[in-house]
């Protein structure tokens, strides 16, 4: 699949999903295969958005069908854009809870 697929960040910037990744993604991770608009629906619409350790961001969105299990969303931004890292699921949200939260804003 040749396809580049994106999604718009928190902060309004248009985040890549390129085939490589999805591709890379769907190889560790195959329970997300044919999850692909589940995965952009979590930059566009997350239920809450973190700081990384390394510089990265991270978006967290229950899932559609199955509320108890999260997508999680890493990427990057830069300049104007950005770029997706990588994708997976989690039933267990509460590391990612204890981080600074970047989305909603606590001002």
């Amino acid at each position: 699949m040749s396809r580049e697929s994106f999604a718009v960040s928190v902060q309004g910037k248009r985040i890549r999903l390129t085939a490589e990744r999805w591709s890379h993604i769907g190889s560790r991770h195959p329970e997300l295969r044919g999850l692909r608009d589940e995965v952009l629906r979590a930059i566009d619409n997350p239920r809450l958005v973190v700081k990384g350790k390394h510089d990265e961001i991270i978006a967290v969105r229950p899932m559609v069908n199955r509320p108890t299990i999260s997508v999680i969303v890493v990427y990057r931004e830069s300049g104007k854009d950005g770029f997706i890292i990588t994708a997976y699921l989690t039933s267990d949200v509460r590391e990612l809870e204890r981080r600074e939260k970047l989305w909603p804003s606590l001002s």
